[in-house]
This record gives structure tokens, C-alpha cells and sequence, in this order.
């Protein structure tokens, strides 16, 4: 194993901080990676087409896949010198702007020291730090962090977290409810909390556990819908999830905040958890 990993640190090779220099400039150790480097941009696409399956699109006929050569702020730079505004954020991953020099820093820093190290009975402090920060923002009586390393997962560990309590407590509660129209992920488990209908999973009905779904809230929804639901299957429900005040990927649509209120008090009555799907609109975003 360490004779593996000393192996492996012979061909990394890290890069200068805040660097700017051209792809050209890097050294790559393996020939397959150094003469792809060197590629026209016309031969990079087609590679691109020939070996990598992007997300949300065809394995067979894909959607034509933009070359970016670097980033900076809310601009994408293409490798035919144009730029582009990223209006999505990188699937809100990045907030606050490409190669923000804040951010490059802390980075290269965390690199200097490790770059990651397992959390299975091993700690460090950057990641107590942050458990404190998070915890510091977060209101009473939410005072513990589990770290996770994608929103999908953040998701499967929540739902996961909630069949646990609900068998902690011996009851046999294993659904979960939620409303239409929402999104939360593209793993099993959050998969089966998307809109079943108009979302992008249902080719997977009948693979995946059926949930109780209510109405879409709106603006003036008042959650009579919801509260009916719930109550027509609260001995089932181990915990309603949703994304407060804004569906993102269900269209950016927002709905009134006393439903929310209304789905707090709910769950609170009727022994049901709360998992707020904050990964689109959490922290400011």
C-alpha cells in the first residue's frame, strides 16, 4: 500500500498558486494526458465525444460540449477566446465566482498540509473549525454536523438519518413526504423524493420506493393539502422533505413562507422530521 502511494506521488504534479499560465505551461508526467494537452481544440471535442459521458445527455448523441479553458469570476473563458456569463453558477458550486483569490488561497494552503485524509476515526482541524462555524450560524437546537461531500448524498444520509430515529423510537415508520414539482438529487433514495411526474427520473418508476407526494405549494398556498396528507399517513411517514421557499430545478419557483411554518408545526405534532433541501439556496446563495 505505501510503496502504491509512493508511486503515485512520482507523477503528481501540483500546480503554482493563482496561476494563470496557459494549459501548454504545465508538465504532465503521463504521455496519454501531455499529448491530449496538445490537442487542436477541434480533436479535444471530438476525444471529449469518444470517451466522457456528460450528465443529462446522450451516451450515443450528445449535446455539443463547450470548451472552457479557464475561469474567473462569473465568466467561463472558451478556447476560442470568447467568454461566457455563468448564470447558473456551476450548479450553484460556485457562488462566489471562479478563481476567487480568497478561496485559491486557502486551497493551496489545505494542500500544502493534505489534501484528504478519511473522517472514519480521524479528525483535523480545518473540518472541527468549520463543524464550529456552521454550527454557530445554524439555530438552536441544530448543533451537530455530518460533512458530506455531495448534495445528492447530503440527501441519502438525511433520509437515512430519519429511518434511523423513526427505528430508534420502535416505530415502523420507512416513507417519506414531500410536494410536487421538487428536486433532490440524482441518487436512489433522492430520486425517489423528486416530482414523480414532471420531473427527469420517471423512467426509474417502479425501481425506486414509492413516497407520499402533496400538492405543489404556490403563493398563497395555506398547507390544508399538506396537513391532510400527513395526516392520512402520518403512522408511515418517517419525515417530510422539501426545499424551503424556492423549488430551483422545479423552475425557480417560490411559494409563501407560512407554509413552511405550517409544515414545522406539522411535523412537530405529529412526531415527523423536517430535512430542509437547502443544497440550491443555502448560505446566501
Amino acid at each position: 500500500m505505501f510503496h502504491h502511494v509512493t508511486h503515485l506521488r512520482r507523477h503528481l504534479v501540483r500546480p503554482p498558486p493563482f496561476s494563470n499560465l496557459p494549459l501548454s505551461t504545465f508538465s504532465y508526467s503521463h504521455p496519454t494526458a501531455e499529448s491530449h494537452m496538445a490537442l487542436p481544440t477541434s480533436d479535444h471535442i471530438a476525444v471529449d465525444k469518444d470517451t466522457l459521458w456528460h450528465p443529462y445527455t446522450s451516451m450515443t448523441n450528445p449535446t455539443p460540449a463547450l470548451p472552457i479553458k479557464s475561469a474567473s469570476g462569473v465568466y467561463l473563458h472558451m478556447e476560442s477566446g470568447e467568454s461566457l456569463v455563468d448564470g447558473m453558477s456551476s450548479w450553484w458550486c460556485a457562488v462566489h465566482g471562479y478563481n476567487n483569490e480568497r478561496l485559491n488561497g486557502a486551497v493551496s494552503h489545505q494542500l500544502s498540509q493534505m489534501s484528504h485524509v478519511m473522517f472514519g476515526g480521524l479528525t483535523h482541524r480545518p473540518a472541527v473549525a468549520l463543524g464550529r462555524l456552521l454550527a454557530e450560524v445554524t439555530p438552536d437546537p441544530l448543533s451537530k454536523v455530518f460533512l458530506c461531500d455531495s448534495g445528492s448524498i447530503s440527501v441519502e444520509v438525511a433520509m437515512k438519518m430519519a429511518l434511523q430515529y423513526q427505528r430508534g423510537r420502535c416505530a415502523n415508520r420507512n416513507k417519506f413526504v414531500t410536494v410536487r414539482g421538487g428536486y433532490h438529487g440524482d441518487t436512489s433514495a433522492a430520486m425517489s423524493v423528486c416530482d414523480p411526474i414532471t420531473g427527469m427520473h420517471t423512467a426509474f418508476k417502479g425501481a425506486l420506493a414509492e413516497q407520499i407526494f402533496s400538492k405543489r405549494p404556490d403563493l398563497d398556498e395555506d398547507g390544508i393539502e399538506l396537513e391532510r396528507t400527513m395526516l392520512e399517513n402520518r403512522d408511515s411517514i418517517a419525515a417530510l422533505i422539501i426545499e424551503p421557499c424556492v423549488q430551483g430545478a422545479g423552475g425557480m419557483r417560490f411559494y409563501n413562507p407560512k407554509f413552511l411554518a405550517k409544515a414545522r408545526q406539522l411535523c412537530d405534532e405529529h412526531g415527523i422530521l423536517l430535512i430542509c433541501d437547502e443544497i440550491a439556496t443555502g448560505f446566501g446563495q
